[in-house]
Formats: C-alpha cells, sequence, structure tokens
C-alpha cells in the first residue's frame, strides 16, 4: 500500500518560509526542502517526492522565485523522498542534478535501494547526475558557496552540507546531515539487500567527522530532525530560534546513542 504522501500529497503541504538571509523552507511536513538565494540564482537543496512536485514549486513561487532560476539541486542522499522530484524538476527548470558518488549507484544498477519500495512505491523517475560529489568539493554561486562533506552510513553517498549566510549583518554557518537515519542500518535491512554490516561504522565514523564542526543553524534533512515547525511557530522580529549553535551538537549525540542502542540490540 502506498505512503499516504504519495496517494495525497496536498494534505503534506506547508506554507514556505525565510529561515535565515537568504535560507528558505520549501519542503513539505514530510520531507524537508530548502532554497538558498544566492543573489546569482539559486541552489536547491533535495526535490522530495515525484508526487510533491507541484508543491514545491508552489511553495517556490509563492515565496517571489521563479524555479527557472535553480541552478543547482543538490541532494542530501539517494531515496525516493529525496531525489524523487529530480527529474521533473530538472526537466522543468534547466537545473544541474548533483549527487553523492557513492549513490549514483542507486540510479543506475540497484533502484530497489531508493527507498521506494518501503514506501509501496516503484521509482522509475531516474535523472541524469550531471555532478558526482565527492568529499571536500565546494559548490560556489553568486554569494554562496556550498561545502560538500561524505557522510556514509544511511546511504553510501550520502551527503553533509555547510554554508555560511547573512542575518543582520551577522555571518552563520548553517549544516544539515545528509543521512541521519538509522533505518537503513537494521540487520533485516542490511540482509535484504544485501549490504554489508560495515556500514554501521561507516555511520560512526561519519558522526565523528561532524562533531569538528560549527554550526549555527542546524538544518534537517526531514522537518522532525531539527524541530523545524516548532521553531518556525516561536519566530519573532526579533528572536530567530533556529540560530543556535548547542542544537548541532545535542543532534548529533542523540544520534550517536541511538546508534549504539540499535547496534548492541540487534
Amino acid at each position: 500500500m502506498p505512503a499516504e504522501i504519495c496517494l495525497r500529497p496536498w494534505k503534506f503541504y506547508v506554507e514556505p518560509f525565510r529561515i535565515a538571509g537568504g535560507l528558505y523552507y520549501v519542503g513539505n511536513t514530510n520531507v524537508s526542502s530548502h532554497l538558498i538565494d544566492t543573489g546569482d540564482g539559486l541552489i536547491l537543496l533535495d526535490s522530495a517526492f515525484p508526487q510533491t512536485v507541484y508543491l514545491l514549486l508552489e511553495s517556490i513561487r509563492g515565496l517571489g522565485f521563479d524555479p527557472e532560476g535553480i541552478v543547482y539541486l543538490l541532494h542530501c542522499h539517494g531515496h525516493y523522498d529525496h531525489f524523487g522530484g529530480t527529474k521533473a524538476v530538472a526537466e522543468l527548470t534547466g537545473a544541474k542534478a548533483l549527487l553523492g558518488e557513492a549513490d549514483v549507484e542507486i540510479l543506475e544498477k540497484r533502484p530497489e535501494l531508493s527507498w521506494a519500495p518501503e514506501y509501496g512505491m516503484e521509482f522509475y523517475e531516474f535523472f541524469d547526475v550531471d555532478t558526482p560529489l565527492r568529499d571536500g568539493e565546494v559548490i560556489s554561486l553568486g554569494n554562496t558557496s556550498v561545502e560538500c562533506v561524505h557522510t556514509p552510513g544511511h546511504t553510501a553517498g550520502s551527503m553533509s552540507y555547510f554554508f555560511d549566510l547573512y542575518e543582520k549583518e551577522q555571518k552563520y554557518r548553517a549544516g544539515i546531515h545528509g543521512g541521519p537515519g538509522l533505518n537503513t542500518l537494521t540487520d533485516e535491512y542490511l540482509e535484504r539487500y544485501g549490504l554489508p554490516r560495515s556500514r554501521r561504522a561507516d555511520y560512526m565514523k561519519s558522526l565523528e567527522r561532524l562533531k569538528g564542526r560549527t554550526v549555527d543553524i542546524h538544518l534537517g534533512a526531514h522537518p522532525g530532525q531539527n524541530d523545524t515547525f516548532g521553531k518556525r511557530a516561536t519566530m519573532t522580529e526579533h528572536i530567530n530560534p533556529f540560530i543556535d549553535r548547542e542544537a548541532w551538537p545535542t543532534f548529533l549525540s542523540h544520534l550517536e546513542r541511538a546508534a549504539e542502542s540499535q547496534f548492541n540490540s540487534d
């Protein structure tokens, strides 16, 4: 049975809003999508589901932007809920699609790893990856440079992203962990798809790499990962709860404890 968001996507619409500087939330209530206005074109992070593309485009236009201004479309990782809409968005706007190099295999050889089966769907919205991303690459456009950090575990090619924003003449570092989910690291999932248990060690190593980062604005690949809507509800003209340097290390510590608990119990 297809997931509710694939059957009735309109129920998952959320009003888009500005987070800080030129950064906006244009995702739905289930999966995050973020838009960066660089002053010389747009960068979109994650396209979400193919069924929610029209909501994504409506959100971008609702903020006053033209989707055809999207130059780069970056992805956290190669799953249906993050890159399912990319074929449509890329063909409509001409945006270049960027995906972690190790996840290109999902598109080319192993669509069963796209997580589409877990949503009760078949993935067939294949697209061309213009740039397979490697660790340490920097994507620059206008006033924004996005640092790409390979953080495997959730998928082999999960990428985390870091970039600077300016809010009221102050510079802040935004960051997103591109693959925090533990659902692909259970014994059942690894055995079903013939994946190595070493992915668990990869996940823990990725957390260690990310711990050394200073992040002022923690973004979530899913809105629940950083309490996107709770923070939105308490934003005022003078208070921006998204600017919180403690949120990042707190989140990583939570992931570490959850991973250790899951791995030790399996």
